[in-house]
């Protein structure tokens, strides 16, 4: 069944075709189409079929790729396009044999594309590239083990390590991965929620007192009105297109906040339906908000003075008085806060009229039940925390919090990344947490907080941080500022990635590097004591099983729990009281001790054993509890900021294409978007091309304007022409990460503003490839 790695192609952007005319609807025959023939292509039917059919099904496994929650009734086909696109790319039958790696020296791999890199298939054994060498070399595992153990028992300090972590870590693999990293005595655990919802994490927690969405799936059919701000769920999370339906089939209204129209928010042709195959299917947004790039705070802030304003002129009729006085504090500071809201400003900041505002706060003054939901258009940005706050606020004047259809529901991009927090990957867990970890392990853990992932950077830059371990992801495609993130790992003595297949961060490495490949998520996981599953968190706090369904795609590939037992033996050993031996052969073990640490979780083992796992408390969902220092939800009073945009500028956002999954690219194409054998590409409006003296179809280069001083430029972009907002513009990550400086960090929480970098375009003096220009 395993095959040898294809000849792959990279692209040439001098083919890339444009038509410059987003997509009215998404899905239908093509999201159909668009799942399955890669999947028989590169699996086959057979194991297609099988991975396919039991992807998020009750007693399969699930999806690698978004977090979306699934309902307690499921479908046959309980996946959308991007799921699998996912399963296809992990588990696919071609290997990168030992052959590979005498043929491309490190060198040469960072000069191909995270396209050609994942393409190139399934890692097979552990690699190592010695100090001075340019190529990795196929060590055995207890060798690879002994040479990571060495490493981290040499640093005078536990703290000149960090360990990352993706969010495809299961929770038995995240809850060890914490203890082995504690009980070696450092906080460094950085994660990819750190560049993409802890500004959700921050601004609920700050006010609700818990920073997880506060609805269940089965919210979205019973709300009255969802307003949907700052994402694209046609692309990075499709089946919520599905609740997003039975919305509207239940009566209720959608607005879409965004500063570009996309396809799902429009019209959605549900595939498992004769109306989504040859109807005209669901019209989804009843109002579309085109707001300019960090103008969310002023529309929320704007429309909650409308809500206030609708109070003072029919007093006790518009506010819910009883839920305010009995679960909130904060109102009156509020009230005399947004009494001096600037109107002219608003406009400036959003970009929208008058009458646009007046219809959003119309609708949500007529719904009973609304719920508010957003991704990194909110949190990626410098006011990402306080704009969070203003969400908080609009949907506690009404009580819109603690009852069905109704409450406030960040959706995270990535499986597991909001299970991997509860297990205890973040590097400021709460006291509460370290005595009952410590008391559990009979060990004393690290109290200083580590460092989160901007300051990892910062610490391998300045040469704090010598050793680097990564349990799945790609830290340096994902994390900000390229350049930077490049310099630092390169000072760093080791790094360890532990990974299914190749990307960004294989290549750029550390004196001394090591690749450690894993299972993936849809593989049978054979240990000792017989067949294991984990368990893993979706975005609405509901935790459920996840079962391998296909062998593993070739003998000798260890486990995440198994790879993670055997480096904590090498390391800390009995240093704390674990069974490390007993973790790998019996995840029940494991488990276990996750009932007596981890809130909620009590008899953990019984209960995702039961069809369907079960959710976990949530105190302002279930009973209006909030766990904050006045154990009231609080109304907070945040000054407004909007991004400014120096003449001759504009405002750039990064975001995904639709043939790629976070940092891992499928395909070149983006057919909702009209793009096509390419990515190198930057959206901006007519009215903006106009102004700026450039035309649809010229190569420009796009030049960062910070106040560093540090030149920062993607070369050769081809514009193209596109109804974004006026002002903005908008360009592919991880490739627009170039753009964005280390320390241009939301806020209190330290997320990358990848969402407003303001840029420069010049044109370009040759059209060159970009991968030429770059080197």
């Amino acid at each position: 069944m395993a095959r040898k790695n294809p000849k792959v192609e990279e692209v040439n952007e001098a083919d890339i075709e444009v038509t410059g005319h987003p997509r009215s609807w998404a899905a239908g025959f093509p999201g159909v189409y668009h799942s399955m023939e890669p999947a028989i292509t590169h699996m086959g039917a057979g194991r297609a079929g099988k991975t396919l059919l039991a992807m998020n099904q009750k007693d399969g496994f699930d999806c690698m790729s978004c977090a979306w929650p699934d309902p307690d009734h499921r479908k046959t086909f309980e996946f959308c396009e991007n799921g699998a696109k996912a399963v296809t790319w992990e588990a696919t039958p071609v290997l990168v044999g030992p052959e590979f790696w005498t043929e491309n020296p490190v060198s040469e791999l960072r000069k191909r594309s995270e396209y050609w890199l994942g393409m190139q298939g399934r890692l097979t054994a552990p690699v190592y590239k010695a100090t001075g060498e340019d190529h990795y070399r196929p060590v055995s595992w207890d060798r690879a083990f002994t040479i990571i153990a060495d490493k981290l028992k040499s640093l005078p300090s536990p703290d000149q390590a960090t360990f990352y972590t993706s969010g495809r870590t299961s929770n038995e693999a995240a809850f060890l991965y914490q203890l082995f990293v504690r009980a070696y005595g450092t906080n460094n655990l950085p994660d990819c929620s750190n560049m993409c919802h802890e500004s959700s994490g921050w601004g609920m927690g700050q006010t609700i007192g818990i920073g997880k969405a506060t609805v269940s799936y089965d919210d979205y059919a019973k709300a009255d009105l969802i307003i949907i701000m700052g994402q694209n769920p046609g692309t990075n999370h499709p089946r919520m297109l599905t609740a997003l339906e039975e919305c509207k089939e239940s009566g209720g209204e959608i607005v879409a906040v965004n500063p570009l129209p996309e396809a799902g928010l429009r019209r959605y042709k549900n595939p498992q339906k004769v109306k989504g195959i040859i109807g005209h299917g669901t019209e989804i947004a009843d109002q579309f908000l085109q707001i300019r790039l960090g103008g969310d705070m002023a529309l929320l802030q704007a429309v909650s003075k409308r809500v206030l304003d609708a109070e003072a002129k029919n007093p006790g009729t518009v506010l819910d008085h009883a839920f305010l006085a009995e679960h909130c504090h904060g109102l009156e500071e509020l009230k005399a806060h947004l009494a001096e809201l600037d109107e002219a400003a608003v406009l400036e900041a959003t970009g929208l009229r008058t009458e646009e505002i007046d219809e959003l706060a119309d609708r949500y003054l007529k719904a009973e039940k609304v719920i508010i939901t957003w991704a990194m258009g909110i949190t990626q940005h410098k006011k990402g925390v306080a704009t969070i706050k203003e969400i908080i606020n609009l949907l506690l004047l009404r009580g819109n919090i603690g009852k069905p259809g109704a409450g406030a529901s960040p959706i995270r991009g990535h499986s597991n990344v909001q299970g991997d927090r509860t297990m205890g990957i973040w590097e400021q867990m709460p006291p509460s947490f370290l005595d009952a970890l410590g008391k559990e392990f009979s060990f004393e853990p690290p109290r200083e907080h580590g460092a989160d992932a901007v300051e990892t950077i910062r610490q391998m830059r300045d040469g704090g941080i010598k050793v680097f371990v990564g349990m799945g992801g790609n830290f340096v495609g994902a994390i900000s500022d390229t350049q930077a993130a490049i310099s630092a790992m390169e000072k760093t003595e080791m790094s360890v990635q532990v990974s299914t297949k190749l990307n960004r961060s294989h290549t750029v490495t550390g004196a001394e590097a090591l690749i450690l490949p894993t299972m993936g998520r849809t593989e049978i996981d054979l240990q000792e004591s017989g067949p294991q599953f984990v368990s893993v968190e979706d975005t609405v706090c509901a935790v459920h099983g996840s079962h391998g369904a296909v062998p593993p795609v070739t003998p000798g590939l260890l486990s995440e729990v198994a790879i993670l037992s055997r480096l904590a033996q090498k390391v800390v050993g009995d240093r704390v009281n674990a069974d490390w031996a007993g973790f790998e052969k019996n995840y029940d073990l494991i488990r276990d001790h996750i009932s007596r640490v981890v809130p909620g979780c009590e008899d953990y083992n019984g209960k995702i054993r039961q069809k369907g796992g079960f959710v976990l408390p949530n105190g302002p969902r279930d009973s209006r509890k909030f766990d904050t220092p006045m154990g009231k939800a609080m109304l907070t009073v945040n000054q407004l900021e909007h991004v400014e945009r120096p003449a001759g500028t504009l405002i750039l956002q990064s975001m995904r294409s639709h043939d790629q999954f976070n940092t891992t690219i499928y395909g070149n194409n983006d057919r909702y978007r009209g793009i096509k054998k390419g990515r190198e590409v930057v959206f901006v409006s007519p009215e903006d091309l106009a102004e700026l003296g450039i035309s649809d179809g010229q190569h420009v280069d796009i030049h960062g304007v910070y106040q560093d001083n540090v030149e920062r430029v993607l070369h050769n972009y081809r514009v193209v022409s596109y109804p974004t907002a006026a002002g903005c513009a908008a360009a592919y990550y991880p490739e627009a990460n170039v753009l964005v400086p280390l320390d241009s960090v939301a806020e209190g929480s330290q997320t990358p503003v990848s969402k407003a970098v303001i840029v420069r375009l010049e044109p370009a003096k040759t059209f060159v490839p970009a991968d030429v220009a770059a080197g």
